[in-house]
């Protein structure tokens, strides 16, 4: 107590700043000087009796005003734009009205005028409308990242057709389901992506569906240019399309249909379809550029793929919705990530928390520091890394938000504060949409008292994050998924009172007495590797497959100096008659990357609850520990072949040297 009420005094300034403040706030709400009297007096009493409210009010009040003034004009703009019953389209109609010769899309030397992308976008929508498309329909996109990525779902969006942003890195089971999932009539493909497509054709309903297959003119200049048989070519025919006018098509749109669907494994199985209707699209970029302060004359480096959310939501959003330049690269380089944000003069840039590391390891130079960058916004970057990360590139402001793309729980830290994922206002901490409570930390279930409701978690108790939902708003909307069941899995009910929703969110957090939050684990089966969430189910499901349906389980291992956890798979192999080559081949040829266990660990049995699921628990803390494992343990070299762990391999992992 002694300690706080010494920090109370070297506080006073702002102290006094917030008892002033909030007799204003108080006047100014109840327009009565003696509700407002009363209001003041109340907010000193509790004050004064508790001066770690006094600390933490003094500190933040300059904060959550800013922050609120901001709020305030990001939910007029979304009500705004909605009483006017505007799509994204109809959004961007108007930017292109306003600076039609501005660079809307860049990419190498190519540039993409905002009267461009808005006639190429109506050739999209006239060319699918003539073959039949329709409001509500569903074309799946499977591209990689170019400027007519962004054109071709906005120009179906011109005519209501809705778009699957298809993971351009799925193959076979993953890719089948992604496509049937989103009930696609049409597939659009990028040819660089046709023998991820072939693999599936033998599929009766992927071989009926039409394909319309795109070639830039870098492929199209080639001579051993390969059309999937019966493919339409995409590119010529847009070419040859004219530009008819789509108003009455868009008009006739409405700002809560479904836009895209863009893909998130969630916390169990497959890839689920998150929905994405023009609302949630407006408040998620419309949401970086109030809060964080964005400009419409910013040149904004997003280095991301457009299937993700963060590439093609958070980034191209704020060009279509907002009219910033948006410079893409085709895939992330490190070693290029400052010659670009020369390059284009970016004054921001994205960045996930992966991306971060890997710009960190690169040797200084030069380019680190010539940029113009004022901010980098986006997920991920790690406490440890943060400061080091700003300092070496001489970035004056991160901007971490926290969001999953079909979530509701959305927090940002607009203040600089090293490691938070956002905050609330604390006036505003137990009516805020958005809550922390106790759960159970192996199960990830919440806990609930004698009354049934759940318990909210004080400041410093790590806890279960949850978001209020409420349909009516654009802000804690809950959109759900393609596949209701898995909607209603995410769903938390009478959580503090009869008939409330919250969306489970699957995070656990912790609140400081500042109203920060920082982020502390994934609760149920998913771990993050590689900037990506990996759902070990379908891990699984492939691993058994290919070694003939032995007992496996998955799970996330963390590995020194790396962001993330590294996937682990124990197989029951109590002859050890597994096939690593086999198992390297089928590993390479069925999963992305980012989901290849880097570990393979062979064992006789694995424990089993009574109700014989598989433990994880202990295979966990083990990790790949081979001073302590007596199981053969196998990695995965960079030639993608596993083979046993050496002892100097283990020794560069535990060191850092190991080039993750």
């Amino acid at each position: 107590m002694q300690v706080l009420l010494e920090l109370n005094f070297r506080q006073r300034n702002s102290t006094r700043l917030a008892i002033i403040l909030s007799g204003m706030l108080a006047f100014i709400l109840f327009k009565d000087s003696t509700r407002g009297c009363l209001f003041l007096g109340a907010a000193l009493a509790l004050m004064l009796r508790n001066p770690t409210i006094v600390y933490a009010y003094g500190n933040t009040i300059k904060r959550d005003i800013v922050a609120g003034y901001r709020f305030v004009r990001l939910t007029i703009f979304i009500m705004l734009m909605e009483r006017k019953k505007w799509t994204i389209a109809r959004i961007f109609q108007e930017r292109a009205k306003k600076h039609p010769q501005k660079p809307c899309l860049v990419i190498d030397n190519r540039s993409l005028s905002f009267q461009h992308v808005e006639e190429y976008t109506n050739k999209v929508g006239s060319y699918f409308k003539a073959r039949g498309l329709k409001r509500g329909d569903c074309v799946a996109l499977i591209m990689e990242t170019r400027p007519e990525y962004v054109c071709l779902w906005l120009g179906l969006s011109k005519i209501g057709v809705v778009t699957a942003l298809i993971n351009s890195h799925l193959r076979r089971d993953s890719l089948l389901h992604s496509i049937k999932v989103a009930k696609a009539r049409v597939i659009i493909l990028g040819t660089e992506l046709t023998e991820a497509l072939e693999e599936i054709t033998d599929d009766i309903e992927i071989k009926a569906m039409p394909v319309y297959q795109f070639s830039d003119e870098n492929q199209r200049d080639n001579d051993n240019l390969h059309l999937i048989n019966g493919a339409i070519d995409l590119y010529n025919a847009l070419q040859l399309q004219p530009i008819e006018d789509l108003r009455s098509y868009i008009a006739a749109c409405s700002p809560k249909d479904k836009l895209l669907y863009v893909y998130t494994s969630g916390t169990t199985g497959l890839p689920k379809a998150a929905v994405i209707n023009n609302l949630r699209y407006l408040f998620m970029a419309s949401g970086i550029y109030h809060l964080l302060a964005l400009r419409a004359s910013d040149v904004i480096y997003n280095p991301l793929p457009l299937y993700h959310s963060a590439g093609g939501i958070l980034g191209v959003g704020n060009g279509l919705v907002n009219g910033c330049t948006i410079s893409m690269r085709k895939r992330f380089s490190a070693s290029n990530f400052w010659k670009d944000c020369i390059k284009y003069d970016c004054t921001v840039a994205q960045y996930i928390g992966e991306l971060c590391r890997y710009l960190l390891s690169t040797p200084p130079k030069p380019e680190d520091t010539e940029h113009r960058l004022r901010l980098m916004f986006g997920n991920g970057l790690r406490p440890q890394i943060w400061s080091q990360f700003v300092s070496r590139f001489n970035i004056p402001h991160i901007g971490e938000v926290y969001g999953s793309t079909e979530g509701n729980s959305n927090l940002a830290n607009v203040t600089n504060q090293v490691g938070a994922v956002g905050f609330i206002p604390l006036i505003a901490r137990y009516f805020y949409p958005v809550q922390i409570i106790k759960c159970d930390e192996e199960t990830g279930e919440p806990i609930r008292s004698s009354t049934g409701y759940c318990i909210r978690c004080p400041s410093g108790e790590t806890g279960l994050l949850i978001g209020k939902v409420n349909p009516k708003r654009a802000v804690t909307a809950f959109n759900g998924y393609a596949d209701k069941e898995a909607s209603e899995k995410k769903l938390l009910r009478n959580v503090f009172s009869k008939g409330d929703i919250y969306f489970n969110s699957g995070d656990m957090m912790v609140e400081d007495i500042l109203g920060y939050f920082y982020f502390k684990d994934r609760t149920g089966d998913t771990f993050r590797w590689r900037g990506e969430n990996v759902a070990t189910q379908e891990v699984e499901a492939i691993i058994t497959n290919v070694v003939g349906l032995k007992d496996c389980v998955v799970y996330g291992v963390d590995v020194p100096y790396v962001e993330g956890k590294a996937g682990m798979a124990a197989i029951v192999d109590p002859d050890r008659k597994v096939d690593m080559q086999h198992l390297s081949a089928g590993v390479r040829g069925s999963l992305p990357a980012f989901a290849r266990p880097l570990f393979i660990r062979l064992m006789n049995d694995i424990p089993r609850t009574a109700t014989f699921k598989l433990k994880k628990r202990e295979l966990v803390r083990e990790a790949f520990d081979i001073r302590r494992i007596k199981d053969p343990v196998f990695y995965l070299n960079k030639d993608g072949i596993y083979r046993l762990l050496t002892q100097e391999q283990f020794e560069d992992l535990l060191e850092g040297r190991a080039g993750l």
